[in-house]
């Protein structure tokens, strides 16, 4: 871990994200970049008005319309302030000699919008790349960060990453659509973050990107909306809570705790125990049979997440993670959870569970509590569930007709993510913490659910 340690050299890779973009062939400056809209715009309106006067005079100019539809594309391009690079030159010329033979073999429909189009490529947001060669300096940063239950999630392999200038905090993000998507808050040292927020603000603006925050907690909500100078008017719409086990004060007593104790006490009438390793430490026996309760239900092996989910199951990649295993009474694997580290070794957040389908009800439940017995003998004092979406939502018993709408089109999302049954789950602890936020622009909302959406629940291709 000693290369991990900041120096002058680590101060060029604080703005590391670069290393994954192509040099830009052209960009604006705030004094040149109205002049280019306005020259855009101008010749834009004077080819429509051109082809609408060729017209009426009976000649067919659409091509002028093609060209100006072009240019409105770079114009927003511009505004956007996203740069133009080498490789997009070429993709756009390419498209316009395509455009050119297709209007030469009199076929203007596809010449037009082909012509249309070269506008648009030639001004594509550049796009991020996930930074596998950052997993240990990210790490580090992890194990420092207190009280964030989402700070392991960082170490996703699809993500980017953007440090500070001394490497004591950084921000994990990806871009997708034009937005540069930021998971969670910021790890590392809380001090650092109200200059990390503005100085990414500012990288973001420089890359044409917008920024959309998917689970800000309250205080960094604020921050963002405080310290993201280049992109005011971003609005902390809540999503719902974290759920955290405080494990000193955590006693499992009181009528509240009645179900979560029958569950516990189900697992115990089969005979169920329950085992705690590092995930670094398991056998091959054991991997094996983990991953073979993952199989059995059909879905791969965790190629879905971003901000609150790991990938890279059980492989080792991931640093720093605990395994919680369930056995049968004759000691044959039922299920499994996986948690990650942080807050100096204090805190858990709990990634996945898996359970066997014929496993008794109650499994997970216990998996939990034994944990907590775990931590109380190992100065843990935190324990993550996971996070629970619209818990007032699933609460409430006589719901507005507005509430009836939003319960309705949550359901629909019941192929991905069951959150009703999530919630029932997770109300048995009685451990609802800190609300987390979506941070967008309404004016970018259509844009940036898109990207929040397919970048949390869509399946990708596996990363590093």
């Amino acid at each position: 871990m000693a290369d991990q340690q900041p120096s002058a050299a680590a101060a060029v890779p604080r703005y590391s994200a670069l290393t994954g973009y192509r040099q830009a062939a052209f960009t604006t400056t705030s004094f040149t970049r109205p002049v280019f809209i306005g020259a855009a715009l101008v010749v834009s309106m004077a080819l429509v008005y051109s082809a609408n006067h060729s017209a009426h005079e009976g000649v067919n100019h659409a091509w002028f319309v093609g060209v100006a539809l072009a240019g409105v594309f770079v114009a927003r391009g511009l505004h956007l302030r996203r740069p133009i690079t080498l490789p997009h030159v070429a993709v756009a010329v390419l498209v316009l000699a395509i455009a050119h033979l297709a209007y030469r073999a009199e076929h203007p429909g596809y010449g037009f919008v082909l012509l249309a189009s070269s506008g648009f490529l030639l001004v594509l947001p550049q796009s991020s790349r996930p930074q596998p060669e950052q997993l240990y300096r990210v790490a580090e940063l992890v194990g420092r960060t207190e009280r964030d239950p989402l700070a392991p999630f960082a170490l996703h392999s699809s993500k980017t990453y953007f440090f500070n200038e001394n490497s004591t905090a950084a921000i994990g993000y990806r871009t997708r659509f034009g937005i540069a998507v930021v998971a969670g808050d910021p790890i590392g040292d809380r001090v650092a973050f109200p200059a990390l927020l503005t100085e990414f603000s500012e990288f973001a603006i420089n890359q044409g990107w917008r920024i959309a925050v998917l689970g800000a907690s309250p205080h960094l909500a604020d921050l963002w909306r405080r310290r993201a100078l280049e992109h005011r008017g971003l609005h902390a719409v809540p999503i719902g809570r974290d759920v955290v086990i405080e494990v000193d004060d955590f006693a499992m007593v009181g009528r509240h705790y009645r179900n979560l104790r029958q569950a516990v006490s189900r697992t115990r009438n089969f005979g169920v125990s329950t085992e705690i390793v590092d995930e670094s430490a398991l056998t091959d026996a054991q991997r094996e049979g983990l991953l073979a309760i993952v199989d059995e239900w059909g879905r791969g092996r965790q190629t879905r997440g971003f901000s609150m989910i790991l990938d890279h199951l059980l492989d080792g990649r991931n640093p720093n993670m605990l395994v919680v295993m369930a056995k049968d009474e004759d000691g044959t694997l039922s299920g499994f959870q996986r948690y990650g580290i942080s807050g100096r070794g204090r805190e858990l957040s709990l990634d996945v569970p898996w359970r066997r389908k014929d496993a008794p009800n109650g499994l997970d439940e216990r998996m939990i509590i034994d944990l907590v017995e775990y931590a109380r003998e190992h100065d843990i004092n935190r324990i993550s569930l996971a996070f629970a979406p619209f818990p007032e939502l699933f609460a409430e018993k006589e719901k507005s007709r507005t509430a009836k709408l939003i319960y309705r089109l949550v359901h629909l999302g019941d192929p991905l993510i069951r959150l009703e049954s999530l919630y029932r789950f997770l109300r048995k602890f009685h451990a609802l913490s800190d609300q987390r936020y979506v941070l967008i622009r309404w004016r970018e909302v259509i844009v940036a659910a898109a990207a929040l959406l397919t970048l949390e629940f869509a399946p990708h291709r596996r990363e590093y």
